[in-house]
């Protein structure tokens, strides 16, 4: 009977052995597909550390203003425009002082082809770079001498080229549709805050001022304007351009430069002081300046008896541009406007609007004093820049248009909005 139970329990035994036997296995099977993922879960893990120990982003590099060994004291510049290819010529000499011996000249430029680059010194010798590097990050040129430069006086003399582009900036082009339904372009300058350098190899820095004699070469049929009024114009019969030469500007900040080609009809007048005021708009839309021109006209000597200075240039033009970026620019002697900021229809715009235009104009004709007269150091400063002329335009418009009751607008849009960031637990100073 025993034996006979013995073997009657051994399929069930051999069951269970199998059955343990499987259970081994597969418990064994997913031991071991674990410390498979496991092990290509470290060797991932490790890669990516790796990588990241590779791929650790370096430390940005400090910023650094331009040296102080070389200062300019003056640029004769004179830009060819062309207005099919978008590409125009300069040509450039830059009178310059080294301040103490180097053999780096280092300045401002981008976006340009530099084509030649020659220093003569006071004494008449023409020295030619060994190097010139183009730092893009840094947007400097830095030119490098075979031998030291002593100090004294000496001039740089450039020659390159540069496209008009599209990105309203620098020396670019303005898109706009003529009366006849046409596509035409104007080049229109747009410098501040650092776009000088798009234009011309400068000290693009506020604080290095110079003066600058300035000359175009343009299609003969087109509008020239820069900040100081033409004193020459000649034109050449054979290639059909005009060569219009400016009068010397006061010394001047690079971000204040302009230039403007183009096709633009004026209306004009005079201040009581005695500045001719003139401002240019898109062709057969020259009524539509004579509201802005009165707003000019009457600020200049508004501005001449609150400040004690009178204007120191001997025009101003205000000009309306198609592509402008900006409300408006402050150019010195030659302010640039986005359309709906200068332009009065008389039948269709509003009083409000032409408000707005009264302020803006006060605004910009405000810096002409205080920001291009007296400039920032730097534009940390920029606040007081802008701070001051938001104010002075409202006291301007006051004195001009006593029915506008601007102080009272001035409360409830300006200084309560104020008031309202002031109170924020996140408010601080400005620097």
């Amino acid at each position: 009977i025993a034996d006979a139970s013995a073997h009657a329990n051994f399929p069930r035994q051999r069951d269970t052995q199998k059955r343990g036997s499987a259970q081994l296995q597969e418990s064994s099977r997913i031991s071991n597909k674990w410390i498979k993922v496991g092990s290509e879960y470290s060797a991932i893990r490790n890669r990516i550390r790796k990588a990241n120990r590779c791929n650790v982003m370096p430390e940005s590099k400090p910023f650094e203003r331009l040296p102080k060994t070389v200062v300019p004291e003056h640029y004769n510049l004179q830009l060819k425009p062309d207005l099919k290819t978008f590409i125009f010529e300069g040509q450039e000499t830059v009178k310059i002082e080294v301040k103490q011996t180097t053999d780096k000249i280092v300045l401002n430029s981008l976006d340009l082809n530099i084509k030649s680059v020659s220093f003569t010194s006071s004494n008449g010798n023409i020295i030619k770079p060994t190097d010139s590097k183009i730092s893009v990050e840094d947007e400097t040129l830095t030119l490098t001498f075979g031998e030291p430069i002593p100090p004294g006086k000496g001039v740089l003399e450039f020659h390159f080229t540069g496209e008009l582009n599209d990105k309203m900036k620098g020396f670019y082009r303005s898109k706009y549709v003529s009366p006849d339904g046409e596509e035409r372009y104007a080049g229109v300058t747009q410098f501040e805050a650092t776009d000088a350098r798009r234009c011309f190899p400068c000290w693009d820095e506020p604080a290095i001022k110079a003066t600058f004699d300035i000359t175009l070469i343009v299609p003969e049929n087109k509008v020239a304007l820069s900040n100081m009024p033409a004193i020459t114009e000649k034109v050449n019969t054979e290639t059909g351009q005009r060569i219009v030469q400016f009068d010397t500007t006061p010394i001047m900040s690079t971000y204040l430069v302009a230039v403007v080609v183009g096709e633009y009809d004026y209306v004009e007048d005079k201040s009581h002081d005695g500045v001719l005021v003139r401002v240019y708009t898109p062709v057969g839309k020259r009524e539509q300046g004579r509201f802005a021109l009165y707003v000019a006209t009457k600020v200049l000597p508004f501005y001449k008896d609150y400040f004690q200075i009178a204007y120191p240039l001997p025009k101003i033009d205000l000009i309306a541009i198609a592509d402008f970026s900006a409300g408006a620019m402050e150019n010195w002697g030659l302010v640039t406007y986005r359309e709906t900021c200068l332009l009065v229809d008389p039948e269709n715009t509003s009083a409000v609007r032409k408000q707005w235009i009264a302020l803006v104009v006060g605004h910009e004709l405000a810096h002409q004093w205080f920001g291009n007269l007296v400039t920032m150091e730097w534009w940390t400063h920029l606040w007081l820049n802008e701070g001051y002329a938001s104010f002075v335009e409202f006291l301007c418009v006051a004195h001009l248009f006593p029915e506008y009751d601007i102080w009272t607008q001035f409360v409830t849009d300006t200084y309560i909005r104020a008031l309202e960031l002031d109170c924020l637990k996140n408010s601080h100073p400005i620097e």
